[in-house]
């Protein structure tokens, strides 16, 4: 059964998650790709270098919506750049292992309840999961246009400068569909799939 969840997300909910479980996500969210978590890591987190005043003022605009809420790994197709008219053309998840030495960290300073991508984290990650709680969604890779559709409104953009894949795009979605592969029960989709896939090989080769 598909469970539709409202962003934010409650700790209770994110706990009755269990990995297979599809959902339906509702509410606002943030992309965030490699330039957004190193921004996040090194200016916030790890202070490696000092934050000016428009960092700031990101950040702050930027907590109140990431509190108990979801970051997704997303390099949108953005048409009306000129206009500042936005809209998602394409939606599709990029592949989340390249967050992993940010992703504890960025989900434990902003307090979030998941992240969403494709492809599944590591250990680290599945521990700040643990610990939140929080969950990984993956979402359909391939599907880009499909998922764009459930992007019901480009609410604003953060960090333009780094490129339209890699900005902070603030946007709210109406039934964006994913399926829980890491949950707060130090379970991960991922890792059952490589260890079956491994016995079934080492079978064939017996």
């Amino acid at each position: 059964m598909t469970k539709h969840l409202n962003i934010p997300i409650s700790a209770d909910e994110i706990k009755d998650l269990k990995v297979g479980d599809s959902v339906l996500l509702s509410g606002i969210l943030i992309t965030g790709r490699d330039a957004a978590h190193k921004w996040i890591h090194d200016t916030f987190i790890n202070k490696l270098k000092t934050a000016s005043q428009e960092d700031l003022d990101i950040m702050n605009q930027l907590k109140p919506l990431l509190n108990e809420g979801l970051i997704y790994h997303c390099g949108p197709v953005v048409s009306g750049l000129d206009s500042k008219q936005y809209h998602f053309i394409a939606a599709g998840p990029t592949t989340s292992i390249r967050e992993e030495p940010y992703q504890a960290d960025v989900i434990k300073f902003l307090n979030l309840r998941g992240v969403i991508g494709k492809g599944g984290m590591g250990s680290k990650t599945l521990n700040a999961c643990h610990e939140a709680p929080a969950v990984y969604f993956h979402a359909i890779g391939g599907a880009a246009a499909l998922i764009a559709k459930s992007v019901v409104e480009v609410v604003g953009v953060h960090k333009l400068e780094f490129g339209v894949p890699e900005a902070i795009w603030v946007i709210r979605v109406k039934d964006m569909p994913v399926i829980v592969t890491l949950d707060a029960h130090n379970a991960s989709l991922h890792t059952t799939v490589r260890d079956h896939s491994k016995a079934a090989l080492e079978n064939l080769l017996l």
